[in-house]
């Protein structure tokens, strides 16, 4: 399953809880490629997708969980646009439907709209279309942005091109917010507010010929293709100097990952979003003028911690010694060169991303100290010395009240290859250190409730990836117990039902310190992480897979020709698009 489908999934799940390189990289790589003069006609002006859609669209609602390439959650702003945009590369917020967000202490933030924005009916955008898409989701509480307003007191217009957004201080958490104005689209109010009184569910309306404020609109849909087309009276000039190169965006909808990577390699598809094991032998074996941000290991941008989390209720696992032990025993290489295919270096055991914008939080020496990594003898020692286990005939460690440490099941959705791949890694680990684990695929809604609600041993799933409220919301998801359901009930973050009684004010704490003070206190919270290990970070994973072929389009940035452009679709992903051009005909 693609990235993005998991990145819709969890969007769903969210939806739930909140009611309750470019041209000369080749060749400077000393990679032997001739460019191609790629395809002609209308083909050689249309840019051609592939990686985010897999089924037939059956909708393109903005506020629904399975809205359709590219209208969903978080996806590209082709169509529908946010205020600002995510730059996952520097961590920063750039102008989008607003010129930027200016901060009014710990008060609030006032955002100015860009004053020449339209809808793509023509229809001027104002602080009314603002207030009107965030209060939404203050009457419809199945909303997924709906938790904004945990963090929000009021949303209001000051003017029809500025609008103020007053914190709660009860839950002061600019972090978040920012996080909320960066990935909610803003949707124009007088269709929706039609929608929303014909609608009781928001989420159930089809939306079948979206109006957003994007460059694109949406012309076509069927069972083999989503197509879209320049919107030439686009706003977005002032703000980029000009229109999207591409006159048309194709996203063809392929049955497997197999034919998207053979229509990828064959120059078929220009961008892929896609998992594509050992994509570097296209250029290196096939010779195709094709590439990634980087153009070695681990090719593209970490932006998300895939964690193994632990049921601390379970016994055996709710000590924390034996989950520390564990930790020590995964062959966390062996992950990142099988499973994720290279796409990934070995996992620290920190909440932080040691790359991107939240490298400067990430403490080598706190890791060193207080952490843990692949150590077998270490991890028999913690069972041996500091639990007195001792090992059965079995080759099971059973503790001194005699507890057996397993059989435990490790689960993760059938179809999600690389963590099905680590989840087999961890259990095979596992055995070599005297623990019990057993690997279960089920279908990925069977798992989401069992991971929610409690019922699990052990299970490899996401938390809170790059975005302007990580590492806050990472460190969220994995320590703090206020808010979470008990078992049996569904929950939404720290799904092992940790506690302890240090993290809920030094989060508190960290929400609200400015950016110069905030390492002491991140590495605080990573030795409450790593003393305790409710979870155990397997991989480091993209947010979005960047590889590209440049038989018919060339420019796309790369990590040694950036020129102001990321490796993403959603958030600043849209600077590409302008930064590309055909590749000259032979």
């Amino acid at each position: 399953m693609s990235d993005l489908s998991r990145r819709q999934f969890f969007a769903g799940a969210a939806i739930i809880g909140a009611g309750a390189a470019g041209s000369g990289l080749l060749s400077a790589c000393g990679t032997s490629v001739k460019k191609t003069s790629g395809r002609s006609g209308a083909a050689a002006k249309t840019l051609f997708i592939a990686g985010f859609q897999w089924g037939i669209p059956t909708n393109f609602n903005p506020l629904s969980p399975t809205s359709g390439w590219p209208c969903g959650e978080n996806n590209a702003q082709y169509v529908y646009e946010t205020l600002v945009r995510f730059n996952s590369l520097n961590g920063k917020l750039e102008a989008g439907l607003s010129t930027g967000l200016q901060e009014s202490g710990t008060t609030g933030i006032v955002v100015p709209l860009q004053q020449k924005a339209h809808f793509q009916d023509g229809k001027p955008i104002t602080a009314d279309d603002v207030v009107f898409t965030f209060e939404l989701a203050k009457r419809h509480s199945e909303l997924s942005y709906a938790t904004f307003w945990d963090y929000v007191k009021s949303i209001t217009k000051k003017d029809d091109h500025t609008v103020l957004v007053t914190y709660d201080k009860a839950r002061l958490n600019p972090g978040m917010v920012k996080n909320y104005l960066a990935t909610t689209y803003i949707l124009p109010m007088h269709i929706w507010e039609g929608v929303e009184k014909q609608n009781s569910s928001l989420g159930k309306y089809a939306n079948l010929t979206p109006v957003g404020s994007g460059p694109y609109t949406l012309t076509k849909h069927d069972s083999q293709q989503i197509g879209l087309t320049r919107d030439d009276k686009y706003w977005g000039t002032v703000l980029y100097g000009s229109l999207p190169k591409p006159q048309e965006i194709n996203h063809p909808i392929f049955k497997s990952n197999d034919d998207g990577d053979l229509a990828f390699q064959n120059g078929d598809v220009d961008i892929s979003q896609q998992f594509t094991p050992q994509v570097w032998k296209m250029w290196e074996d096939k010779k195709k003028p094709i590439s990634t941000w980087f153009h070695e290991k681990p090719y593209d941008v970490p932006g998300s911690i895939p964690m193994l989390v632990v049921n601390t209720t379970k016994k055996g696992l709710s000590n924390p010694l034996v989950r520390r032990a564990l930790a020590h025993g995964i062959n966390y290489a062996l992950i990142a060169k099988t499973a994720m295919s290279s796409y990934s270096v070995p996992a620290n055991s920190s909440v932080i991303l040691p790359t991107g914008s939240e490298a400067k939080y990430f403490s080598k020496e706190n890791v060193a100290t207080n952490g843990w990594k692949y150590d077998v003898t270490e991890a028999k020692r913690i069972l041996e010395q500091d639990l007195h286990a001792k090992k059965g005939s079995d080759g099971i460690y059973r503790m001194p009240d005699g507890t057996r440490l397993g059989p435990y099941v490790a689960q993760t959705p059938t179809g999600w290859t690389d963590w099905q791949g680590a989840l087999q890694i961890v259990a095979s680990s596992a055995k070599e250190i005297g623990i019990d684990i057993k690997t279960q695929f089920p279908q990925a809604p069977q798992v989401t409730e069992a991971v929610q609600n409690g019922d699990f041993d052990l299970a490899c799933w996401s938390v809170a990836g790059a975005s302007p409220a990580t590492p806050w919301q990472r460190f969220r998801d994995v320590l703090d117990n206020r808010g979470v359901a008990p078992l049996g009930k569904s929950a939404f973050y720290n799904y092992g039902r940790f506690k302890d009684p240090g993290v809920p004010a030094l989060l508190d704490k960290v929400a609200t310190t400015p950016d110069d003070g905030l390492k002491d206190l991140y590495a605080e919270l990573d030795k409450i992480f790593m003393k305790n290990a409710p979870m155990i970070p397997l991989m480091y994973r993209p947010s979005e897979f960047f590889e590209y072929n440049e038989s018919t389009w060339t420019g796309f940035p790369n990590a040694k020709s950036p020129r102001g452009g990321s490796p993403q679709f959603a958030g600043a992903g849209n600077q590409w698009l302008y930064m590309i051009k055909p590749v000259a005909k032979s």
